[in-house]
């Protein structure tokens, strides 16, 4: 099926000590029940791939406790974006491990603009997820299988990085924080990994101990915050849709922008913080022809990079327009 334009409508203090009410066993998802992720690989390339839906795991979610901790805690949740890290795989005597991983995440994504700037307008929670076992499926290799409370895994789909999680699952362990704009899935694990879930879905899932895996978190943001579409196109096939709604995506050429006065048309020929100007380049939502994407190569086509002028600026409207 055609792939659909991907436009995302995402001092520690204790805060309390929680279980998640849920019933004693998790259902699996229906048969047949599948999802768009994308999948992020080592050298900073994204698709998009249509997958069965994880199945949430057999674990008695309402026996599992989590605590909820400030990473960052800057003011109300209405004025604030709400960046919730859910660890899994940590075992009691691991929690300070995936502190250290969240942190570390959360100072990566610093490093980026806007989030370098506007780092006082998020609050970015932890949410302490004890799993039995330490570790997540198929890590290191294919067939290993571990007991934890989120039930991430590697290989699935037989794809080696895509880093899976039921996001119901992790959605309901991070609605225990004040607020959630975002959702990233850390898992216990070194191995470099990630997924980001389908549009609106605001999860993400990154390796905990990877060095590399926070820019997951970045290019889900720029989903979650900025309503910002995908930039890559890995299928060749040809838009025909109207105008998307996304500031970095258009039907239309350089020329009928600054006709039209449509978009970006503004910023044509700048400089762009992620190199190169400011244009129409052709391919953009994981579609190859028929629509355009701001510049060559932002952090919305691929990972380790800058946003474009037009993200930046959408993403700065949204995190002003929330807190002021």
């Amino acid at each position: 099926m055609p792939r659909p334009v991907r436009l995302a409508l995402l001092v520690p203090a204790l805060i309390a000590f929680l279980a998640v009410p849920t019933s004693a066993a998790a259902e699996p998802s229906p048969p047949g029940s599948t999802e768009w992720v994308e999948v992020f690989s080592p050298d900073g390339t994204i698709r998009q791939v249509e997958i069965p839906k994880r199945e949430a795991p057999a674990t008695a979610r309402a026996a599992v406790a989590a605590t909820v901790t400030a990473l960052q805690q800057t003011g109300a949740s209405s004025q604030r974006f709400d960046l919730v890290f859910v660890g899994d795989g940590y075992t009691s005597s691991e929690i300070s491990t995936f502190q250290s991983h969240a942190a570390s995440k959360w100072a990566e994504m610093t490093t980026v603009e806007p989030f370098k700037t506007y780092k006082n307008s998020f609050n970015v929670w932890m949410v302490n997820v004890v799993s039995t076992q330490s570790g997540v499926d198929n890590d290191p290799t294919q067939g290993i299988s571990r007991n934890t409370a989120l039930g991430m895994g590697f290989w699935c789909s037989g794809i080696e990085r895509l880093l899976c999680v039921n996001t119901t699952t992790a959605k309901s362990y991070a609605a225990l924080a004040p607020g959630s704009d975002q959702v990233v899935a850390l898992a216990n694990s070194t191995k470099y990994g990630g997924a980001g879930y389908g549009a609106g879905g605001g999860v993400a899932t990154a390796s905990g101990g990877n060095a590399s895996s926070g820019q997951v978190a970045i290019h889900e943001l720029g989903h979650s915050m900025g309503n910002l579409a995908d930039e890559y196109s890995t299928v060749n096939s040809t838009y025909t849709g109207g105008e998307p709604s996304a500031a970095n995506a258009s039907k239309y050429t350089a020329a009928q922008l600054t006709s039209g006065r449509r978009k970006w048309y503004r910023y044509l020929g700048q400089a762009t913080p992620d190199g190169g100007v400011i244009g129409a380049y052709q391919g953009a939502a994981d579609y190859a022809y028929g629509i355009y994407r701001p510049s060559e190569n932002s952090i919305m086509r691929t990972l380790g990079r800058q946003f474009n002028l037009v993200g930046l600026d959408a993403m700065t409207k949204a995190i002003l327009a929330k807190t002021g």
